[in-house]
C-alpha cells in the first residue's frame, strides 16, 4: 500500500541466557551433591529447584522467546518446567499411586532423550553448551539406570557426573556476564564456526 513505513526496533535488552544457565548450573551442582552423598536432600534444594532452577529458568525462557530465540525459549522453559515438575515428584509421592520407580525411570529416559535433541543444536552454538548439553543427556540417563537398579555406588557415580554437568553450566553463564562486562574473552566459550 501507498504510505506504508517499515519500523524496526532494536532490541536493547540483556542477555538473559547467563541468568538461566546460572540457576540450571547452581542447582544442578547441589542437588548431586546430595547424590554423591554429601548431605540429605532437604529444604534448600527443594528451595533451589523451586525458585531458581525452576522459576528464574521459566522467565529466561520467556525472555528469549521475547529476543525471537526459539533454543533458548525452549531450552529454558523446559528445565525450568523440569526442577518445578522434579521438586513435585520428590515432594509428593504418595499422590504417585503405582509403581514409582518405574515412573521415575520413563520421567528421567524421557528427558534424557528430549536433551539429546537439544544437544544436536548445540552444534551450532559453542563448546561450551556442548559440554552442558552433552554431559546433561549422559546425566539423565544415568539417572534413570540408578534409580532403575537401585545400585547405591552407581547412584553416587551418577552425582559425581552431575556435579561436573552442573559446574559446566554455571562456567557457561560466568563467562557470557565476565565477557560482556570486560568487552573481550575472559573465560572462552569456544563458538563454532557457522557455515
Amino acid at each position: 500500500m501507498q504510505g506504508e513505513t517499515e519500523t524496526k526496533i532494536k532490541d536493547t535488552t540483556a542477555n538473559p541466557a547467563p541468568l538461566g544457565l546460572l540457576g540450571f548450573g547452581m542447582t544442578t551442582v547441589l542437588l548431586n551433591l546430595h547424590n554423591a552423598g554429601f548431605f540429605k536432600l532437604g529444604t534448600m534444594i527443594l528451595a533451589m529447584g523451586i525458585f531458581y532452577g525452576g522459576l528464574a529458568q521459566v522467565i529466561v525462557g520467556i525472555m528469549e522467546w521475547k529476543k525471537g530465540n526459539t533454543f533458548g525459549a525452549t531450552a529454558f522453559t523446559s528445565y525450568g518446567l523440569f526442577w518445578l515438575s522434579l521438586v513435585g515428584l520428590l515432594e509428593f509421592p504418595a499422590a504417585w499411586g503405582g509403581n514409582q520407580k518405574a515412573a521415575l525411570v520413563a520421567y528421567f529416559v524421557a528427558w534424557g532423550v528430549f536433551t539429546a535433541v537439544m544437544f544436536v543444536g548445540t552444534l551450532r552454538l559453542n563448546k561450551a553448551l556442548q559440554v552442558v548439553f552433552g554431559s546433561l543427556a549422559i546425566l539423565f540417563f544415568m539417572l534413570a539406570i540408578a534409580k532403575g537398579t537401585g545400585n547405591v555406588t552407581f547412584g553416587k557415580v551418577t552425582g559425581w557426573e552431575g556435579i561436573i554437568c552442573g559446574a559446566s553450566a554455571a562456567y557457561a553463564g560466568l563467562a557470557q556476564v565476565l565477557n560482556e562486562v570486560y568487552g573481550k574473552v575472559v573465560l572462552p566459550l569456544g563458538p563454532v564456526a557457522k557455515k
